[in-house]
């Protein structure tokens, strides 16, 4: 186990009716609030009035900015940050999933910056400050309600790039199971898709003698194979929903990084994906994890299998045989949640591999740590993803 130090100061607020206290968190951090959102979802479902009710029960000023879409915008983060100084904005509030939270990340800190605000997602400089923001979970998937991270795309180059602080981890996070009930099935399973990644990109690490985090990701890994199939067939399961709810925080929120080294790179040729054909961020995992596993588990037998036996329950003297046997039940789970598991199912071909796998390594020279891959690595594993 390698040297660590964790620190998330996130409030997790969880369960239900637990919204009906948003307008007095908000209101410890002054009077002007962004509220921050998606599309008509959280109007139709009643979540919106919920909300703006607590809010104006305080008397707070409330200016909302919509329109947040999947792989969130660069553009409509520019224009709250001009609404952030225009308006003297104390605090912003965002309701929805990893999106709409990242997008108020993003906002949060380039209100504090003079420069231009994707200095941060590309120079690798972390930002020391931000205003401060909290969360109203709609969708569990991104685990962006309590982690350091924060991913967008500018539209210029179709860039899809992430930025690391702890200055826009958000100060509290309401989680309501209830508020997942409406979700469509497609949301489901992305996110469940989403939640599960995060999970294995930190599994699958070349450091030794981790055995309390290991427990902890394979545990974590059953609890959403087993509650996703529930929560897709029967979408008003509370004790479903509290379980991947919770999981999806967990799996994002550094505790489990602790003393390991995750590999990342399936989500970095993932984002060259979305961030291209505008590809739904769980959707485009469920491609390209397992193209990703068949390309490197032979950088670490022992790890694969020791994966295969204790999540998948596979047992067989014949490692190589057990993982790919496993890489096999992964790729039943993603089907059984209606995700695709190749390319060709959405109707994305070869055009565009050498573009993306150049994308994917620039200002970088590599990704990866479970095995480093290059351009021609990421052309490989694109092409097996086919």
């Amino acid at each position: 186990m390698l040297n660590f130090e964790f620190y998330n100061p996130a409030r997790i607020v969880f369960g239900k009716d637990t919204e009906k206290s948003v307008g007095e968190r908000c209101a410890e951090y002054g009077k002007n609030i962004l509220l921050h959102y998606g599309g008509g979802s959280i109007k139709t479902n009643g979540i919106y009035n919920k909300i703006l009710n607590s809010l104006k029960k305080k008397g707070l000023n409330i200016i909302e900015l919509s329109g947040v879409k999947p792989n969130p915008r660069l553009s409509l983060v520019k224009e709250g940050i001009e609404i952030c100084k225009k308006e003297k904005i104390d605090f912003i509030l965002a309701v929805g999933g990893g999106s709409v939270i990242d997008s108020a990340k993003c906002i949060a800190i380039g209100s504090k910056y003079d420069g231009d605000v994707w200095d941060f997602f590309i120079n690798g400089q972390m930002a020391q400050q931000a205003i401060p923001l909290g969360v109203v979970l709609t969708i569990p998937a991104a685990g962006s309600e309590s982690s350091s991270s924060c991913v967008i795309t500018n539209e210029d180059g179709n860039y899809k790039r992430g930025t690391q602080s702890y200055a826009y981890i958000p100060k509290f996070a309401i989680l309501n199971p209830e508020f997942c009930y409406s979700l469509p099935k497609y949301q489901i399973s992305c996110g469940c898709s989403d939640i599960l990644s995060h999970l294995m990109e930190r599994y699958f690490t070349q450091v030794d003698n981790i055995e309390l985090s290991d427990r902890f990701i394979e545990g974590a890994c059953l609890t959403i194979i087993n509650n996703g199939l529930i929560a897709l067939n029967d979408n008003k399961n509370y004790d479903a929903w509290a379980e991947i709810m919770w999981t999806g925080t967990i799996a994002h929120n550094n505790l489990l990084n602790m003393g390991r080294i995750g590999d990342w790179a399936t989500h970095q040729i993932e984002h060259e994906l979305s961030g291209m054909y505008d590809l739904t961020h769980g959707a485009g995992l469920s491609i390209i994890t397992p193209a990703w596993m068949k390309y490197v588990y032979k950088e670490n037998i022992k790890r694969f299998y020791q994966f295969a036996n204790r999540v998948f329950n596979i047992q067989s003297e014949d490692k190589e045989k057990a993982i790919l046997q496993m890489i096999e039940q992964l790729e039943t789970w993603y089907k059984k949640m209606e995700l695709p598991i190749t390319l060709k199912e959405v109707n994305i071909g070869e055009e565009k591999f050498e573009e993306m796998a150049e994308k994917a390594i620039l200002h970088r020279g590599s990704i990866g740590n479970f095995k480093k891959l290059f351009k021609d690595d990421i052309l490989k594993i694109y092409k097996i993803a086919l």
